[in-house]
């Protein structure tokens, strides 16, 4: 079989299963979004959190 001939069954193969797809509303893509900004913003205050309560403790030990 040619790599031309392999090429479009591929293709034709991908725009099927493109077609099988469902595609998310704007609104429900629009909800994921605000899903995942409002978890990253508390992954982030998080993240700050432990790095000054960590540096805190460090410092109790490292400057005495």
């Amino acid at each position: 079989m040619s790599k031309l001939k392999k090429t479009q069954e591929y293709m034709a193969s991908v725009k099927a299963e493109a077609k099988r797809v469902t595609w998310p509303t704007k609104r429900e893509l629009w909800e994921s979004s605000l899903v995942v900004i409002a978890f990253i913003f508390i992954l982030a205050v998080t993240t700050g959190v432990c790095d000054k309560v960590i540096q805190f403790v460090l410092g109790l030990f490292l400057n005495k």
